[in-house]
């Protein structure tokens, strides 16, 4: 069945996504869109003939006691949104179709590696083994040309990439710049959870990551202690606060770095980073200064 609108169309099925044409670009999202989804949908407009959205709120990913059953569902609004962006085609699937053989134990599923068991593995251990498995299948089933994602859920950005290059999918992924409110909070779906006085309180996480990239020049030490204590002032206890190469490894003490934050706000857990510059302190000189 296809639900026709004035603006994306709408399909539930495998078998209306045979009908594509041309070129493809997608995003995936579990809906609740918000400007940054919006943001993604325009960098992937100009990719590709056909633009596809999917909404998908994937069961695999969230552990007992997280937030599936109240995880925002706005799907008359996400269509509008869609429609802001020129999408040509929504795709909506129910659970059957994405996981036709059921998503209980027992079933395939794809590992994420040593990757998926640091950072964001460590605290939420089974998360992206239920992302990567709905995100292969997602290229399964739409059989993208290229796929956008956002730089905000950077660790789940690069494990899509590992899994594309092991996988040899064909897909080309895209990461997109986070976008932020005016503050420096970076959009979620999640943040409309934050009650008043903790979205005042949220904004010190990019705060935060701002004083570590003002601290890159002197080096990792400096950049963690200056993360640590803008959140500490906060009130803030984070879930981790760590430094990697760009590419999710461990960095190499001086030059381009990644910087990742995670704490709990009130209800929601608040995800961010930043790419920043470290300077070596024992060279005596700072990046701006030359060797």
């Amino acid at each position: 069945m296809t639900d026709v609108f004035d603006g994306p169309r709408v399909v539930r099925t495998a078998a209306e996504l045979r009908a594509l044409a041309g070129s493809v670009a997608l995003v995936p999202t579990m809906g609740a869109l918000h400007d940054g989804h919006v943001q993604l949908m325009k960098h992937a407009r100009p990719l590709a003939d056909t633009l596809v959205v999917s909404i998908f709120v994937n069961p695999t990913q969230f552990a007992e006691g997280e937030d599936f059953t109240e995880y925002p569902r706005t799907f008359e609004d996400d269509l509008a949104r869609c429609a802001e962006a020129d999408v040509d085609v929504v795709f909506a699937p129910t659970v059957d179709v994405m996981y036709p053989s059921g998503h209980g134990a027992g079933q395939v599923t794809v590992d994420p590696g040593p990757l998926g068991s640091v950072l964001e593995g460590a605290v939420r251990p089974t998360h992206f083994r239920g992302v990567l498995t709905v995100v292969a299948a997602l290229f399964g089933l739409v059989r993208p040309d290229v796929a956008v994602f956002g730089e905000k859920d950077y660790q789940q950005l690069g494990l899509i990439r590992r899994m594309v290059d092991t996988l040899c999918l064909g897909v080309e992924v895209v990461g997109c710049p986070t976008v932020r409110e005016a503050d420096g909070l970076a959009m979620s779906s999640r943040n409309r959870y934050l009650g008043p006085e903790d979205r005042q309180r949220a904004a010190a996480v990019p705060r935060a990551l701002d004083a570590g990239v003002a601290a890159g020049p002197q080096g990792a030490d400096a950049v963690l202690a200056a993360v640590h204590g803008v959140l500490a002032a906060a009130g803030i206890d984070p879930d981790y606060v760590a430094l990697t190469s760009p590419d999710l490894g461990e960095h190499g003490g001086s030059g381009e770095a990644r910087l990742l934050v995670a704490a709990r706000v009130g209800a929601p857990r608040l995800l961010d980073n930043r790419a920043v510059h470290l300077g070596d302190p024992t060279s005596g000189t700072t990046p701006s200064e030359g060797a």
